[in-house]
């Protein structure tokens, strides 16, 4: 029979080395794919990342104008160094310790030694993206350089309050343009689901750490609580969540602190809750398939459970900063097991 000149000979004859050929060229094929959704689940998470610390950072702006007259600029910038993690950094680079709004603004925004500064995200963002640069849509890959682009040429020069606050308006649009192009444009698979499960795992741990933020740090003296700035933290909290009006709408209690987080963490059906991130990095996980990722699927049956096991009630009783941190460990678990089963 007269063979195709595309035809392929085996390396060799015999069966081993034909087996050997068979494991090597199985193992490029697994290592590839497994490159590609490290990327598509980075590429997810360093973009939400970038856009939720916008949005925190645009709330907060606003509570500088609204912020009680007594309070200093360390404490409207801390909690945001915190729930970012970059405080330990942001002690390093400055030394004196002094958070000013100037330095926080430079540092969040632009710092190049915060390893969760904005432009950091971003940059690794677009990195990520070009390693799957073919599992993506030609609309999403433009959409990736002009976010990136268009945000470096910003940064230049001083960044004052009122270009930060452009800024970050800017950057939550274009957010939001390129979720809506990832999901009119991109086929449907593992790299997608990859793209889903990164996207949720990220939101689900900012969501946590803006709680507990919050609820310890935030407001300076216990004796406010139920003040008026309190009322107008957990106010603040909700918009940052873009949760403002939907929490309006569903609660006529006014913000009590047990109804907010009932809401941020349990309400399936808004979308910046726990309840729903986790809702849907289950179904991501369910279109990837868990046969014989014994870790991941048990780290993700326990955060399951402990949301499934608990409301707005239990957790105020037995503390929301335990509940919290409980649930940040079991992200990093299922992290870890997700990175270990499948992208090594």
């Amino acid at each position: 029979m007269r063979r195709s000149k595309r035809y392929v000979e085996w390396p060799a004859t015999t069966a081993t080395k034909q087996m050997d050929f068979y494991r090597s060229r199985s193992k490029e094929v697994t290592d590839m794919l497994s490159r590609i959704a490290d990327s598509m689940y980075w590429m997810a998470r360093y973009l939400e990342r970038a856009g939720e610390t916008a949005r925190l950072m645009e709330i907060n702006l606003l509570y500088l104008v609204e912020a009680e007259e007594d309070m200093g600029e360390e404490d409207k910038w801390r909690p945001i160094l915190e729930i970012t993690a970059a405080l330990p950094q942001y002690v390093e680079l400055y030394g004196d310790d002094a958070i000013t709004t100037q330095r926080v603004l430079q540092f969040v925004c632009g710092g190049r030694t915060n390893t969760n500064s904005i432009r950091t995200c971003l940059r690794l963002f677009r990195e990520n993206a070009r390693v799957a640069r073919d599992r993506i849509s030609k609309e999403m890959w433009e959409a990736v350089n002009d976010i990136w682009m268009t945000y470096n040429e910003r940064l230049r020069g001083s960044i004052t309050l009122e270009k930060a606050s452009n800024l970050f308006v800017e950057l939550r649009n274009q957010v939001a343009r390129f979720n809506g192009l990832l999901a009119a444009t991109m086929m449907r698979g593992e790299a997608y689901a990859f793209c889903q499960l990164g996207g949720c795992v990220e939101r689900a741990d900012m969501i946590a750490r803006i709680l507990d933020v919050k609820y310890h740090i935030i407001l300076p003296d216990i004796h406010l609580v139920g003040s008026a700035l309190d009322y107008y933290q957990w106010a603040a909290l909700l918009k940052s969540l873009s949760g403002f009006e939907a929490f309006r709408r569903t609660n006529q209690s006014g913000f009590e602190p047990k109804a907010v987080v009932d809401f941020a963490v349990f309400e399936h059906d808004f979308p910046r809750s726990l309840a729903f991130s986790v809702d849907r990095a289950g179904a991501a996980l369910a279109n990837i398939g868990l046969e014989g990722k014994e870790k991941t699927a048990a780290a993700f049956a326990a955060l399951q459970t402990l949301l499934a096991s608990s409301n707005g009630e239990t957790v105020f009783t037995s503390g929301l900063h335990e509940f919290l941190e409980q649930v940040l460990g079991l992200l990093a678990g299922f992290h870890c097991a997700l990175a270990e089963e499948f992208f090594q």
